[in-house]
């Protein structure tokens, strides 16, 4: 197909094409109907079952907890982290990443990132080791994961905790084996728009059973061995307190809707990844639209992210697109640009900064078709011509 054409004739103004969102379907809905009509609405054997079904998936324990976020802060305490130690991060991830780091006291240190799979640079990373330095956390950007092997062994070297923000990474593979299911430490997310969704939610998976033992603790306010009791409908009320806790556990209706949701983990994941593939197709043939290149039978994506090379005018760009109906957006914002991380002597990221000038987030997600994806490209390169 020749991609500068095609569609744009056959579609008058249309409904809006959003960015992401939440496909639900009547088992999804019934499922959380279920919760509601037994009313018992917390944490409870809903909880138990979804995290019975994810560590058979994993082949490792699970701790399911009220979202992505959460799942980092925990591990992080878990690990021991806190005020003055420091954890590598690449700056190109959401925010939430930088926020788990620093509710514990400890310091993001911004990373630069790899140009071909926007993963974090361990030679950069290396630069930036001191004596404070006790973790590193990659980020699988848009559900790719970068060199973990290479990971590790940088972590392995410098004796570093290993702690994968894997929100955007929900069944893809890494050397023929599932995400999470090795390693130290994975964290996922299940918020709204997620590869699965909990509507929020999210967990952590290890086969350290010191860290699943404390994290187990810690998201219920630190009361050691409540979750038993929740499991079973009951509540501790003569109960021990080791360490500080956080009111971070999952309820019924997220875990309901999540199991519901793991159901369709094929079929949804399929879906994403022939999506990204019809994109990739038509953008490979374009020089001035760089793509990830992702093996989409291994990746299954979150996001679909591209970089529009020379582009200098990407908010009118967006506006203009959206005046077709067809939202974009910016993953992300570089947390060394925020006020709250700053810090002007730190040593420069140049890939991280020359990339975010010119990315583009793609419409992705079950409600779109081919048609909608040739009608995205055609309007995009419509609008940006040289």
């Amino acid at each position: 197909m020749d991609p500068t054409h095609s569609s744009l004739e056959h579609h008058p103004m249309r409904e809006l094409i959003r960015l992401s969102k939440s496909t639900l379907d009547q088992t999804d809905k019934s499922a959380v109907a279920s919760v509601l009509d037994n009313e018992y609405l917390g944490m409870g054997n809903e909880v138990n079952l979804f995290e019975k079904k994810l560590a058979n998936y994993f082949g490792r324990p699970v701790v399911c907890v009220s979202n992505g976020t959460a799942a980092l802060h925990l591990a992080l305490q878990a690990c021991g982290i806190g005020p003055g130690d420091e954890v590598l991060v690449q700056s190109l991830t959401y925010v939430a990443s930088f926020q788990a780091i620093s509710a514990t006291g400890a310091i993001p240190i911004p990373c630069d990132i790899l140009q071909d799979t926007y993963t974090i640079d361990c030679r950069d990373a290396e630069n930036r080791l001191t004596t404070r330095t006790k973790a590193i956390m990659p980020v699988h950007y848009s559900g790719g994961v970068g060199n973990l092997d290479e990971i590790y062994n940088f972590a392995m070297l410098h004796n570093l905790r290993v702690i994968e923000d894997a929100a955007h990474a929900f069944g893809t593979t890494y050397g023929n084996k599932k995400v999470g299911s090795f390693g130290d430490i994975s964290c996922f997310s299940f918020d709204g728009i997620k590869n699965i969704t909990s509507g929020e939610g999210g967990c952590l998976v290890s086969e350290d059973e010191e860290i699943v033992d404390c994290v187990r603790n810690s998201r219920l306010l630190g009361v050691v061995n409540d979750t038993v009791s929740r499991y079973n409908s009951k509540r501790s009320w003569d109960f021990e307190v080791e360490q500080q806790g956080w009111r971070y556990h999952m309820s019924n209706i997220m875990a309901a809707l999540g199991k519901s949701q793991f159901q369709r983990l094929d079929e949804i994941s399929l879906k994403r990844q022939e999506l990204a593939i019809y994109y990739d197709k038509i953008f490979k043939s374009i020089p001035n639209v760089a793509i990830i290149n992702h093996d989409y039978t291994k990746v299954v994506p979150h996001i679909y992210p591209i970089r529009l090379k020379g582009i200098t005018n990407r908010e009118t760009l967006r506006k203009r697109l959206l005046t077709k109906g067809i939202e974009t957006g910016v993953h992300y914002k570089p947390n060394h640009h925020l006020k709250y991380y700053h810090n002007s002597s730190s040593t420069p990221l140049h890939v991280t900064d020359c990339v975010y000038k010119e990315l583009l987030s793609l419409p992705l997600h079950l409600d779109l078709d081919f048609n909608d994806i040739s009608y995205i490209t055609d309007s995009l390169l419509e609008e940006f011509v040289y």
